[in-house]
C-alpha cells in the first residue's frame, strides 16, 4: 500500500500539476468568457470594428442592397439619408425636409424613406422625393420609426411616441400602389422587425416592452396573427432596437443603452451570442459582404452622459463584425 502510494506521488502528482497548467493556459486564452445574465450560458466574446467614422446623432435603419452591394442607414435626427460603399468606403448622404425613420430600397435610383409625415420615394441620383402615402401626416405627436419589407416586398413600418410613453403608435403595411393599412395599435416605440426564411413567422419589437414578439405571417395575403412573445429581454440588457434575422433564423438585435448586439435563440428565449460594440446606444444591424457573412452596425451619439461619449468617442459611427454566421437577402419594396 506504501509503495503504490508513493507512486502515485511521483508520476501520478506530475500529470496532475501538467492537467492544472493546461487549465490556466486554456482559462487565459479564454478570458473574455462572459455570460449575459445568470441563466444564459457562457458566450465567447466578439468584437465590432469602426467601419466608417462619423458623427451621426442618430444612425439606424441599415439595409444591405444585395443587388448594388450598398449599404443604406439613416440619421434620423439628422436629417439624412445615407449610402455607403464598403468597397472605397464612400458615403453618400441626402438631406431629408424632416427626421427620417427608415430606408428600404426599391431599386438602385430609388429608395423608401419614412419621414414625419408620411412615406416617400426618394430619387438616389438627385435627392427629389415623391409622396407614396401620407399616413399619419396629421399626427403631430408621433414620428415614424423603423421598418422593413415582407417577402412579398410590402413595407411594414411603425411610428413612434415622441415622448416615448403612450402606446399611441402603430405598425403599418404600405403596398407599391400607395395603400396603406394598419396591422398593430398601441405600440410606443416601432423597431426591429424580420421574417423567417420559410416565410412563416414575423418577428417584431415594440422597444419599451423588452419583448420580441412572433406572430404566424400568411404569405398569401402578408397578414399576422397568433401573437405570442418569443423573447423576453432583461433590464440588464438594455432595450432592443433594431434587428436582423440569420440562416438559422436567430434573431441579432441593437441593444440601446447596452453597448452590444445580442443574438436571440427565439425558439428558447436565450441569449446565444454577443458583439461587443465601442458604442453606448446600439441601434441596427444588417447582414451583408458578397457572401452576406459580415454584420453592419449603426449607433447613436444622443442620449448619452458626458461621461460615456468621452468613454465612447467613436458612438455614432458605422461598425462591422464577423458573426460567424451568414445572414438572409432582405427583400425590397416591389
Amino acid at each position: 500500500m506504501v509503495k503504490n502510494f508513493k507512486l502515485f506521488r511521483v508520476s501520478d502528482f506530475k500529470r496532475v500539476l501538467l492537467l492544472i497548467l493546461i487549465l490556466l493556459i486554456s482559462m487565459a486564452f479564454n478570458k473574455e468568457i462572459l455570460s449575459t445574465n445568470e441563466n444564459d450560458p457562457p458566450l465567447k466574446n466578439k468584437k465590432a470594428v469602426l467601419l466608417y467614422e462619423i458623427p451621426a446623432q442618430l444612425g439606424e435603419g441599415a439595409f444591405w442592397n444585395h443587388e448594388t452591394g450598398i449599404l443604406y442607414w439613416v440619421d434620423i435626427e439628422g436629417k439624412q439619408l445615407h449610402l455607403f460603399d464598403p468597397q472605397n468606403k464612400k458615403d453618400r448622404s441626402f438631406p431629408t425636409p424632416s427626421r427620417i425613420g427608415t430606408v428600404v430600397p426599391q431599386n438602385k435610383d430609388i429608395a423608401i424613406v419614412a419621414l414625419e409625415d408620411g412615406i416617400y420615394k426618394l430619387n438616389t441620383n438627385n435627392g427629389a422625393l415623391e409622396l407614396l402615402s401620407d399616413v399619419e401626416a396629421k399626427v403631430t405627436e408621433n414620428r415614424f420609426n423603423d421598418g422593413k419589407c415582407d417577402p412579398n416586398g410590402n413595407l411594414w413600418v411603425g411610428s413612434m411616441d415622441l415622448e416615448q410613453k403612450k402606446a399611441g403608435a402603430k405598425l403599418y403595411k404600405v403596398e407599391a400602389s400607395g395603400r396603406t393599412t394598419v396591422m398593430l395599435d398601441k405600440v410606443t416605440i416601432s423597431n426591429g422587425i424580420v421574417w423567417t426564411k420559410d416565410k412563416k413567422t414575423m418577428y417584431y419589437i415594440d422597444t419599451p416592452t423588452r419583448k420580441i414578439r412572433a406572430f404566424d405571417f400568411n404569405p398569401e395575403n402578408s397578414t399576422i396573427s397568433n401573437e405570442r412573445v418569443a423573447v423576453q429581454v432583461s433590464e440588464s440588457l438594455g432595450y432592443p432596437d433594431g434587428m436582423a434575422i440569420d440562416v438559422n433564423d436567430n434573431l441579432w438585435v441593437g441593444m440601446w443603452n447596452g453597448n452590444s448586439v445580442l443574438c436571440f435563440d427565439p425558439k428558447k428565449g436565450t441569449v446565444i451570442d454577443k458583439i461587443d460594440v465601442p458604442a453606448h446606444n446600439v441601434t441596427s444591424c444588417a447582414f451583408g459582404g458578397k457572401d452576406l457573412n459580415l454584420l453592419y452596425i449603426t449607433t447613436a451619439r444622443v442620449d448619452m452622459t458626458d461621461e460615456e461619449k468621452e468613454q465612447f468617442p467613436l458612438a455614432g459611427s458605422l461598425f462591422v463584425a464577423e458573426p460567424g454566421v451568414k445572414g438572409v437577402k432582405s427583400a425590397l419594396f416591389k
